[in-house]
């Protein structure tokens, strides 16, 4: 391996970790729409995920199964150009922002992996009414099995509910409306593809920052 991968592979292993860690104990601890209040404005709120980032699904199983299967082929893909961006000579904040996205993709892709083998409840498509239907009480993590590879579900707890209440009636479209912001509940692995993004962004406005040899002259 590059010398220059170390560190990048390191630091995404253990956001990985993080990530499955948190994961874990909340969906092994906590029923489905459950909420622990850190702050007025921070709760831990467990909900699953059957699609992509902040609630977003299409497609039912089959659409399940086309995400699942391109998360997959876009991690290789990831990985098959921080190795060449590593041959190429490029910086270690380029390695780090990518190790960042990397780690969210693992994140959410064990999840889809496994999580359907591994416990023994989650949301399950049911063909009859076209939706994912929810269960009670907390799953177990016992290896009976709610759903196929690929078909897991991704935990989402991260909830951020800074402000609520009702918008003024002379706002267009939303006025006289209840409104929560910020409404979408996350991971931490969507928090690291975010992070690695804006990471790339504000590199790419220094195009030398990209070259290590740059970035050390």
């Amino acid at each position: 391996m590059n010398r220059s991968l170390s560190l990048p592979f390191i630091l995404c292993i253990f956001l990985v970790f993080i990530d499955q860690s948190l994961k874990i104990w909340v969906k092994s601890n906590f029923a489905l729409g459950e909420s622990l209040d850190i702050t007025p404005w921070f709760k831990i709120h467990f909900t699953e995920n059957p699609g992509m980032a902040f609630g977003i699904e299409w497609g039912g199983v089959i659409g399940k199964y086309i995400l699942s299967s391109f998360r997959i082929f876009a991690i290789l893909g990831i990985i098959w150009y921080m190795i060449r961006l590593a041959k190429g000579g490029a910086s270690k904040f380029v390695l780090i922002s990518m190790s960042f996205i990397l780690a969210g993709a693992l994140g959410n892709v064990i999840d889809s992996l496994l999580y359907g083998l591994i416990y023994n409840k989650g949301l399950v498509y049911n063909n009859m009414y076209d939706q994912w239907m929810i269960y009670s009480g907390i799953a177990t993590l016992n290896f009976e099995g709610y759903a196929p590879m690929l078909l897991g579900n991704v935990v989402d707890m991260l909830y951020f509910p800074f402000w609520k209440g009702i918008l003024p009636e002379w706002l267009p479209f939303w006025g006289g409306e209840y409104f929560i912001f910020f409404r979408p509940i996350f991971n931490i692995a969507d928090s690291c593809v975010f992070i690695g993004v804006i990471l790339l962004y504000l590199i790419s406005r220094k195009p030398e920052s990209w070259s290590y040899r740059n970035s050390t002259s």
